[in-house]
């Protein structure tokens, strides 16, 4: 499967601003975990090629807030409650699954709990309230995204063992999801995996990465229709990762029993 070829490269020194910039003027992007780093930094991004962007989070909107470069729109919500984004989630060109936890090495229930919740099962059922939003929807002018942020820790040791499970558990159901019938996918939004390697935040004050430069690495990735976005220094991911994924298609789809089948 060539799609599970790409590799992160670096930035290239130039780059078709305008033409990226175009791609997505008035675009509508949903940001869970908006008030991160990574989560600001993709807006500061994409409020740079022209699109509105939407902070999902669990915190209030920042009262120091640059209103040039944070998001047009912030909408408060919890996890658990995903229903009540649905009016959000209907008027969106891409929603980035982007909101998580580190618990580090806490391994109690709770925290265990915890991590499952924020990292994995809250993501998958906003996962699949956009794709059924979607499904039923119009017609876009670009078809609709849907990304998800799984990390390196879906297939590294990240010292923190509730992350690890958690992030295995959404890039499991990310890749299960891939292997879904050509009919079926094709009336759904489109899927992309960001495995990001460290980068310095909130949750990872010793990432070798910056924030900013992650962002501009997903963006020219996906604006190069690459459905598995790799941004890491770590070469046993980018070698690793794209055979991974080939491995679980062929797994999912050699087994895959669906009554919708054709």
């Amino acid at each position: 499967m060539h799609q599970f070829t790409a590799m992160a490269q670096p930035v290239p020194s130039t780059t078709d601003s305008s033409s990226s910039s175009e791609a997505w003027e008035g675009r509508r992007v949903g940001i869970t975990g908006a008030g991160g780093e990574l989560g600001r930094a993709l807006t500061r991004h994409l409020r740079e090629r022209g699109a509105w962007v939407i902070g999902l989070s669990h915190r209030s909107q920042p009262t120091g807030q640059d209103s040039l470069t944070g998001p047009q729109e912030w909408i408060r919500w919890s996890c658990g409650k995903e229903e009540e984004l649905d009016s959000t989630l209907r008027g969106l060109d891409v929603l980035v699954l982007n909101h998580g936890i580190n618990p580090g090495g806490d391994q109690s229930p709770e925290s265990l709990n915890q991590a499952l919740e924020v990292n994995a099962l809250s993501q998958w059922r906003l996962l699949q309230r956009f794709e059924q939003l979607e499904r039923a929807s119009d017609q876009q002018a670009h078809p609709p995204e849907l990304w998800v942020n799984t990390s390196e820790a879906e297939i590294q040791p990240a010292l923190s063992p509730a992350y690890e499970l958690s992030k295995r558990l959404i890039g499991q159901l990310v890749s299960l999801r891939w292997s879904a019938p050509s009919r079926e996918r094709s009336n759904l939004p489109k899927l992309r995996k960001l495995v990001l390697g460290p980068f310095r935040s909130d949750l990872n004050p010793i990432g070798v990465m910056s924030a900013d430069f992650v962002a501009g690495q997903i963006l020219w990735q996906a604006d190069l229709g690459l459905p598995l976005i790799i941004v890491t220094p770590n070469p046993i991911t980018l070698l690793a990762m794209p055979l991974i994924e080939l491995g679980r298609w062929i797994y999912n789809r050699s087994l895959r029993v669906n009554r919708h089948d054709p």
